[in-house]
């Protein structure tokens, strides 16, 4: 999202500076929003720190515990249908 318009700012005697409206608007930054401050060659780059933590299947796998014997594909299937007939009023014989 590249924008070729000038906006300017200027650093407190604290070093904080306000972010101008449109910016802050245009890329959803509420108060309270935490941002990666990053050098770079051209200057600083702020980045949104992502709400959690990236994680990988193998990183969380096997997290809850589960008594009893695995259910099979099938008996997955069945109860995802059940709770869904129980939360919606829809005839689901066709699917």
């Amino acid at each position: 999202m590249a924008h070729s318009e000038n906006l300017i700012t200027t650093v407190s005697t604290k070093g904080q500076i306000i972010l101008p409206k449109t910016i802050r608007q245009r890329w959803e930054w509420e108060a309270g929003t935490r941002l990666i401050v990053e050098e770079t060659p051209e200057g600083v780059l702020l980045k949104q720190i992502p709400a959690f933590a990236p994680t990988w299947p193998d990183d969380v796998f096997g997290m809850l515990p589960f008594g009893g014997e695995p259910k099979t594909l099938e008996e997955m299937e069945a109860g995802v249908l059940t709770e869904a007939r129980g939360r919606h009023d829809r005839d689901w014989s066709d699917i």
